[in-house]
């Protein structure tokens, strides 16, 4: 049973890896959309820059660190003794909902990314800052769930990350006010 805080240990250094990689490619994807309005040849510069920033995150960092820390969830969940147990508890089915959410938003970072390396811009910066926050959201969710497991009121905790996500919602648009009136000075 020792081996199993091993497992523990890494799948937790996997799924920090993870969301840095999330939130830190998102970042890129606002920079790379912005330097695809810039005059040349800064336009050419930055764009060259960030593709191969973001290539090395997406291919070193984050798809490893998603598929490492699933890798040892599974080693947990189905080769430990407790791993049974865990599976019947309300909340892990709760997280682990949160998780396949977690691989829609990276599969839908994927597809940006994919975009973004041939050129083509279909999302503005603003859509870019809001859309970081689902990784946020979801990543507050699960902590939550995992370090409150059976104390979580179910209708408390979703009314409590829908207020969470109004609050980021109202701070996006203090912050895109802020930055608007301070362009035009």
């Amino acid at each position: 049973m020792e081996y199993y805080n091993y497992l523990k240990s890494l799948h937790l250094i996997f799924v920090i890896t993870w969301f840095a990689g999330l939130f830190y490619i998102v970042r890129l994807f606002v920079y790379q959309i912005e330097a695809a309005a810039k005059p040349s040849p800064e336009k050419e510069i930055l764009q060259t820059q960030f593709k191969i920033m973001s290539y090395r995150l997406w291919y070193i960092i984050t798809w490893p660190s998603a598929v490492l820390a699933s890798f040892f969830a599974f080693w947990m969940l189905f080769f430990t003794p407790t791993g049974n147990a865990w599976l019947q508890m309300p909340w892990m089915h709760v997280k682990l909902g949160f998780v396949f959410v977690l691989y829609l938003y990276h599969l839908k970072c994927h597809q940006i990314f994919k975009q973004l390396q041939n050129d083509e811009v279909k999302y503005s910066t603003n859509f870019m800052r809001l859309w970081n926050e689902g990784a946020t959201i979801i990543l507050f969710a699960v902590v939550f769930l995992v370090v409150l497991k059976n104390a979580v009121n179910w209708i408390y905790g979703v009314i409590g990350i829908v207020l969470f996500s109004v609050l980021i919602m109202l701070g996006f648009k203090f912050y895109k006010n802020i930055r608007e009136k301070n362009s035009g000075q």
